[in-house]
């Protein structure tokens, strides 16, 4: 295995393990309230849990905007912007948590508006955001060190802080609840305890090993608009690529939504299959991150070029393997979610185009970690804007006669037209530099 491979992998594998972490800091939460006896419980951690996911996710940008920026400065060995980079991600990440905090009764009901939940779903599902949006400072300044850490060459930390969160989850929401008989306030403290142990761990973290580089941060225009406006154009092209992003998938779900809970359940269930390729893709979409970002601040092009054909290479030995997964045990795989033998059977209908998503989705993923690094947001904001357009036109043209199966066709043309896309930028940039 060549030293670029080992490379790969060394930041892929924590990175993969850190995101199959990370849904299960939900799963806790669902596994506790659905002992307590009422189902309205589930659905206040579910309805409160989607509210701060999509909260969260369009503020990504504060891991991916300072990985790749962090990245290119390493390669630059200019250690002094490094350090700068981190400081001014966690400003903005501040910023943005108390202006959360501050809007936070808006911002409440207005979700809740839209997700129109039971009026006791509605009442818990008040007392969960009402503890958990004190967690926003913990979490954007957590988005803002993993990326650090990423840009570092480094994701066994953010790994590490995963697994550190999960276990104070499972320990201090156990206690809460079934040690001092709390309900749905005790699982949303105990989440919050973990968003902050797991913040503490990263900062302690960052002293140990990092500490030594704050002898090169100059404060200088740290929050100037000369410096401050190649860090704000970098995450505004990620935050408006997100939300393009985020409609895409709320789509799918309600779209599914429309033609029953059998056809709802299904797209769920299939949707599974996306996300649990998601989930070992980004551990090398992170890897592209790093690895290209380093290349690419350093003017190495031909070892960007290589980086990205390796990356490419994992890529589609990840395609293979999952592929043949989800066609020789994607019927298990279904058995296994549910026991439901009517979604099962009406399951079968529609597999063949989840197995479809990792030979037309995995160019996506690495695309995406390479220009991150390569800070070529915009490129990725192109891209996904006429991704998401082609998702809109092929179901609109094609739903009155294949119904679900235009939903699943329309998911995977965005996916292909996202890698295609970005293959196309690329092309072009390397022409323009070369």
């Amino acid at each position: 295995m060549t030293d670029l491979n080992r490379r790969i992998l060394h930041i892929a594998l924590p990175a993969i393990v850190s995101n199959i972490t990370v849904p299960l800091l939900g799963l806790i939460d669902v596994a506790i309230v659905g002992h307590l006896g009422s189902a309205a419980y589930i659905g206040a951690i579910a309805v409160g849990g989607m509210i701060f996911n999509v909260m969260y996710w369009l503020f990504g940008f504060l891991r991916m905007g300072t990985s790749g920026m962090t990245s290119q400065a390493l390669g630059q060995r200019n250690l002094t912007e490094a350090v700068r980079l981190l400081v001014r991600s966690v400003g903005v990440a501040l910023a943005v948590a108390l202006v959360m905090i501050l809007l936070q009764v808006p911002l409440r009901q207005m979700a809740l508006s839209v997700m129109q939940p039971s009026a006791a779903v509605r009442e818990f599902a008040e007392v969960y955001f009402d503890i958990l949006i004190w967690g926003a400072p913990a979490m954007l300044c957590l988005y803002s060190l993993t990326g650090w850490f990423i840009g570092m060459q480094n994701s066994r930390m953010p790994m590490v802080i995963a697994i550190t969160q999960n276990v104070v989850n499972i320990v201090a929401s156990l206690g809460l609840v079934f040690g001092l008989g709390m309900k749905v306030e005790g699982v949303a403290l105990g989440t919050l305890v973990a968003q902050y142990a797991g913040f503490l761990m990263a900062v302690v973290m960052w002293v140990v090993a990092y500490g030594r580089l704050w002898k090169h941060f100059q404060s200088e225009a740290l929050f100037a608009w000369r410096s401050m406006k190649g860090f704000l154009g970098v995450n505004r092209d990620i935050f408006l690529r997100t939300l393009c992003l985020i409609s895409v998938m709320l789509f799918f779900t309600s779209a599914g939504s429309w033609q029953g809970e059998t056809v709802l359940a299904v797209n769920t269930l299939l949707m599974q299959f996306y996300m649990i390729f998601s989930y070992f893709m980004d551990g090398f979409a992170y890897a592209g991150e790093a690895i290209s970002g380093k290349y690419y601040g350093a003017g190495n092009r031909s070892g960007l070029q290589q980086s990205v054909r390796n990356l490419f290479g994992w890529g589609a030995a990840m395609t293979v393997i999952f592929t043949l997964l989800y066609i020789i045990g994607g019927d298990a795989f279904l058995s296994l979610l549910t026991d439901d033998h009517t979604v099962v059977a009406a399951a079968h209908g529609y597999s063949f185009w989840a197995s479809l998503v990792p030979l037309l989705g995995m160019a996506a993923f690495i695309w995406d970690g390479v220009f991150i690094g390569c800070t070529k947001t915009r490129g990725m904001l192109l891209s996904m804007f006429f991704s998401a357009a082609t998702f809109f036109t092929v179901y609109y043209s094609l739903r009155s006669s294949l119904a679900n199966h235009a939903l699943w066709i329309a998911f995977l043309a965005y996916m292909a037209m996202r890698g295609i896309a970005q293959t196309l930028l690329w092309r072009r940039e390397m022409k323009r530099v070369g």
